[in-house]
């Protein structure tokens, strides 16, 4: 795994580069926002690819429990990729919701997500 910096303004942003899946739980979570908190970041970058597809299946809650750590501890994040192959009602509806907000957004592009956590 590897760290990309993004800096806009005062703002810098930590990218996660990996080609293995990075998330596989909670703890995973926890551990990201541990490490990527402690090299100074508060806004953090995240690929579709590196999120187990477990997070994605909303009947098991792992993408609460998930996104409440990074609430709780006030870690902006963003999830980069194609969203538009999930069938599920639900999580389509997840998503919408989420990207209303400020602090968890889906979006198609790292452009994207820069601009979403520089709101």
């Amino acid at each position: 795994m590897n760290i990309q910096t993004h800096k806009i303004g005062e703002t810098e942003i930590a990218e996660v580069i990996s080609d293995k899946t990075v998330i596989q739980n909670t703890e995973d979570a926890l551990d990201l926002m541990g490490d990527i908190y402690y090299q100074g970041f508060d806004k953090i970058i995240l690929h579709l690819e590196n999120i187990t597809a477990d997070f994605f299946d909303l009947k098991n809650k792992m993408a609460g429990e998930i996104l409440q750590k990074f609430s709780n501890y006030r870690i902006s994040l963003a999830v980069v990729g194609g969203f538009t192959g999930f069938t599920s009602n639900s999580l389509r509806d997840f998503i919408y919701e989420s990207n209303k907000g400020r602090q968890v957004n889906f979006v198609a592009s790292v452009d994207e997500a820069l601009n979403a956590l520089t709101k």
